[in-house]
């Protein structure tokens, strides 16, 4: 069973990590804060009930829960491809944020006078490396990432404050479509990593989720601490996201994006390992590595925004129509255990038209943008 804490970790990582790729300048635009509340209602909400849905269904890990759940819907093992974009949603995460931090380690220690006299994708190589053999400690190095770069903000947000001002500005289609990714990839919805760390999933591949059917808790006691999380630390994040680090601000920043690589690496070699089991977790995280250290080195921070678009728009959209429109009602009404008809129907209307719909428009609105 995993750490109870580690989804609101996780929810509170996330935004921390990543609202500075999505997030219009200049900061402090309250229409569009607005407009992301309105995604993560809309859009966020419907989608985490669905992750958590499918775990507690499985009760086994996303490469084990997946082949089960295809099996009881009878559908196409197409849809398995979920997992697979997780993991690799999860590198690119991870190769984003190293390839972005690495060139400000070397601003920041020539700011300091310890100039380092190589290139800035050795560094990131050598950071992606390190993350790599860090991932092996498993989910440990996650509370560690969170603490160093909340200190990071905090660091950077405190001269600040004073300058802080919410300001209106014109809405477009394409301030949605930035709304709509905050919602999805930055807040860690369609990404996994509350399937895995769910603490009804066991890693037990012969732990039958029948045995385990009375124990199923309530998906909304799951949900909305997670949720909560997302929205408190992201209307943080969303005013001091564009805020600039001194110096040793962003060291410690680079050494918290260092836990953070190691723990994403963790999420996709636990699932390499999990389908392909032959290989074991020692060659599934040299998997990972090369992998990452291919997108670091191959692709430039803008290309890994673009990339990180693409597939959790990708990922989401495959969750709600495999959750909303393949899955059996009893299966997902089980699942989720809801309180009353009412709701569950309110949801599955949202998964199944709402949401697919909106995050079209965020694709259009980013084509147009």
């Amino acid at each position: 069973m995993q750490n109870r804490f580690a989804s609101l970790f996780i929810a509170a990582l996330l935004p921390l990590l990543l609202f500075r790729w999505f997030v219009p300048s200049p900061a402090g635009q309250l229409d569009f804060w607005l407009m992301w509340l309105v995604a993560m209602v809309v859009v966020g909400l419907p989608l985490l009930y669905a992750e958590i849905g499918l775990a507690h269904r499985s009760q086994k890990t996303p490469a084990q829960g997946i082949q089960e759940l295809t099996r009881q819907a009878d559908t196409t093992p197409i849809w398995r491809s979920f997992v697979w974009l997780t993991v690799l949603l999860s590198l690119v995460v991870a190769a984003l944020s190293i390839n972005a931090v690495s060139n400000n380690v070397l601003e920041a220690t020539a700011q300091m006078g310890m100039s380092l006299d190589i290139p800035g994708y050795a560094l990131a190589v050598g950071m992606v490396v390190i993350a790599g053999l860090l991932s092996l400690l498993g989910a440990t190095t996650l509370v560690a990432s969170l603490a160093l770069i909340a200190i990071a903000f905090v660091m950077a947000a405190l001269p600040n404050l004073s300058s802080l001002a919410l300001i209106m500005t014109e809405s477009s289609l394409g301030e949605w479509a930035r709304a709509v990714t905050l919602a999805l990839v930055s807040v860690g919805v369609g990404t996994g990593l509350y399937w895995f760390n769910n603490p009804l999933v066991s890693r037990d591949p012969n732990h039958s989720a029948e045995a385990g059917r009375n124990t199923r808790e309530i998906a909304t006691k799951t949900v909305l601490p997670i949720w909560l999380t997302q929205l408190v630390i992201g209307s943080v994040a969303l005013i001091f996201s564009s805020t600039s680090f001194a110096p040793v601000t962003a060291l410690v920043y680079a050494l918290g994006v260092l836990a953070a690589g190691a723990f994403f690496m963790h999420y996709a070699s636990s699932q390499i390992a999990t389908r392909f089991g032959r290989f074991g977790l020692g060659i599934a995280t040299v998997i990972s590595i090369v992998l990452t250290i291919l997108l670091v080195v191959i692709a430039t921070p803008k290309v890994l925004t673009m990339l990180l678009v693409a597939l959790s728009v990708l990922s989401a959209l495959v969750l709600a129509i495999f959750s909303g429109w393949l899955m059996k009602i009893s299966h997902m009404r089980k699942s989720l255990n809801f309180k009353s008809e009412g709701i569950y129907n309110l949801w599955r209307v949202a998964i199944r038209i709402l949401v697919p719909a909106l995050i079209i428009a965020a694709v259009v609105g980013w084509f147009v943008s």
